[in-house]
């Protein structure tokens, strides 16, 4: 009906410090369409250049946290390489703007995450699930081999337990997604916004150019041999500790007082 194409797809909230981004499809079972994909990447643009936002939950409506891509369209071009190329390279880019945002990301999984939607957890910094979320990589069901899931989920987890995730297509609870490492932390489903929230506090709490800094130099590492990993983690602690924040935080430390950030 006519009101339910006009919900925006994509909310946000702004509040102390912390930006909340809801999916907001859960009739469609919140997937990943181009429109969705083009919502993501002007509001991730927007918050990597907002200096106010410290810490970043991205959330879903509705009992399915994300299901990937939106197969009808995917169906739909399916025929042609260049525009199914075209809708892949885009979902990539979205998942590299949430590694490269300077802010952390915690996603609050209240459901199933699958496919794709399993690729954009793997992509958060922190996830933090409730005990009714559910996690696969099903395309293989399909004929479709979760390829670009693959490259997010293998490098949060173990790569035997991505292959068994990617070869069986089945669906894992809360508890194994725990134990391969592709979730932080278990919680019940009426304490999940709580523990979210929390966390995302004592993120905000700290200096903003602290985190960014060492986010950024932590995927960094994560591609580099251990000599050149070492190297880039000394120069980046280096201009760290010649940062205010940091002179501020160890004068704060010694004269025991809270410090006063000033993100720089």
């Amino acid at each position: 009906n006519q009101t339910q194409t006009k919900k925006p797809v994509l909310l946000r909230d702004n509040s102390q410090g912390i930006c909340t981004l809801t999916l907001n499809r859960p009739d469609k079972r919140n997937p990943l369409s181009g429109e969705m994909l083009e919502r993501m990447r002007a509001e991730l643009d927007d918050i990597s250049r907002d200096g106010s936002i410290k810490a970043v939950i991205l959330a879903a409506n509705g009992p399915v946290f994300s299901a990937g891509h939106d197969l009808k369209e995917v169906r739909e071009i399916a025929e042609d390489y260049e525009k199914v190329h075209d809708l892949f390279k885009r979902c990539s880019q979205v998942m590299l703007d949430f590694t490269r945002l300077p802010q952390p990301v915690i996603a609050k999984v209240q459901g199933t995450a699958t496919a794709a939607g399993c690729q954009l957890v793997a992509s958060c910094d922190i996830v933090i699930a409730a005990n009714t979320a559910k996690f696969a990589t099903p395309g293989v069901n399909i004929g479709l081999f979760c390829s670009t899931p693959a490259v997010a989920v293998s490098r949060a987890i173990g790569r035997k337990h991505a292959m068994e995730m990617l070869l069986s297509g089945k669906m894992f609870d809360a508890e194994d997604a725990y134990r391969f490492g592709l979730i932080n932390k278990i919680v019940p489903a009426d304490k999940l916004d709580g523990e979210v929230w929390e966390f995302a506090k004592s993120i905000a709490s700290r200096s903003s150019v602290t985190i960014s800094m060492g986010k950024a130099g932590f995927y960094q590492q994560l591609d580099m041999g251990l000599e050149d990993a070492y190297a880039n983690a000394s120069d980046i602690m280096a201009r760290n500790m010649t940062a205010h924040d940091a002179r501020e935080g160890v004068d704060a430390f010694l004269q025991k007082r809270e410090p006063n950030w000033k993100g720089r």
